[in-house]
């Protein structure tokens, strides 16, 4: 049974709002658009894949609002003239090989996916997403963001709804909504950081490096190492994220804030982390995908239940009981108790 899907995208809808309010005519026209997207029944589609390979299609939309588009590159062919093709090829080939050398997992529905994308969405668009089966990128508007192809973690990010979408299946509002966002910023910083092959004390653990325009006074969407200080910007406003739960934001906007207290546990696995030291994708990453894939955690749950999962799933795999120590503790730092 294909599993249902949800619309998510990248850039969060209040600061899309912020831009709109202002007069930014690219960020109402993305609200407008992701507001159809968002309220259409998305399904994952099913492809009979190839077996046992990476397969990969890029489509050109040619700013129309329609996907797939054209396709311009195929499954092993050369880089062609366009970066935004060659960027989305080559970031969908580098989370097909964290989630598949260092998890074994064949693709984002464990049997093969084609890993599908197209490029060049509508005029201006401030945003891209998953829609269930494929990765639509925006082009940005040059103003406030630049082309959606530009961070690789951004591109793990989407594709990691797709792997929460075939397991766990987080519900998309509140607290499971919020951990659905932040499974998606950890494996997509994870993507990232595999493939520079960059330790845990190194990674810049930050989401959408590169996205914001130049003259936009901030580094990225979010900082996973130091939630609420991705931006501060006359036009986007203050980055809102709490590092922890007695900051906790309660809001009826944004599906109860996921992409605002995704903060939460961003931190913990930051701390996580950096506490383990080496490799992030090896111990944390391995404990963080156990937990999303065991079959153990209600599509509802809650910070504290997946708190309280990932340390049953670090004594499930790791004897040394200092590592299931340590998990608790980078929860207690952010409020939560995984006990």
């Amino acid at each position: 049974m294909t599993p249902a899907a949800h619309f998510c995208s990248i850039v969060p809808p209040y600061i899309l709002d912020h831009l709109a309010e202002q007069g930014h005519e690219s960020a109402r026209l993305s609200l407008a658009l992701d507001a159809a997207h968002r309220t259409a029944r998305l399904t994952a589609v099913p492809v009979k894949p190839p077996a046992h390979q990476l397969t990969r299609t890029i489509g050109d939309a040619h700013h129309a609002q329609k996907a797939p588009g054209k396709p311009v590159r195929l499954e092993g062919q050369p880089p062609v003239k366009d970066g935004s093709v060659n960027r989305a090829y080559d970031a969908l080939g580098a989370t097909f090989a964290l989630y598949e050398e260092i998890y074994g997992r064949h693709s984002i529905d464990g049997s093969w996916l084609p890993l599908d994308a197209t490029v060049h969405y509508g005029q201006h668009y401030d945003n891209a997403f998953w829609d269930g089966s494929r990765m639509v990128f925006g082009d940005g508007d040059g103003v406030i963001f630049n082309d959606f192809t530009v961070s690789q973690d951004v591109i793990g990010h989407e594709l990691t709804h797709g792997v929460t979408q075939y397991t766990a299946g987080l519900d998309y509002r509140d607290q499971s909504g919020a951990l659905n966002e932040s499974v998606s910023d950890v494996f997509g910083s994870l993507v990232k950081q595999y493939a520079l092959r960059q330790a845990a004390a190194d990674a810049d653990w930050l989401i959408g490096s590169g996205l914001l325009a130049p003259g936009i006074q901030g580094v990225a969407l979010r900082s996973m190492k130091a939630p609420g200080t991705a931006y501060d910007d006359p036009q986007l406003g203050k980055d809102p994220q709490p590092a922890h739960l007695r900051d906790y934001v309660d809001t009826s906007e944004d599906e109860g804030g996921v992409h605002i207290n995704s903060g939460i546990p961003n931190h913990a696995f930051y701390l996580l982390a950096t506490a383990l030291g080496g490799n992030a994708w090896e111990k944390a990453g391995q404990i963080w995908y156990d937990t999303l894939t065991g079959g153990s955690l209600a599509h509802d749950c809650d910070f504290a239940a997946f708190a309280q999962a990932t340390a049953t799933a670090a004594r499930a795999r790791y004897t040394d009981e200092s590592v299931a120590t340590t998990v608790i503790a980078a929860w207690s730092q952010v409020g939560v108790s995984a006990t």
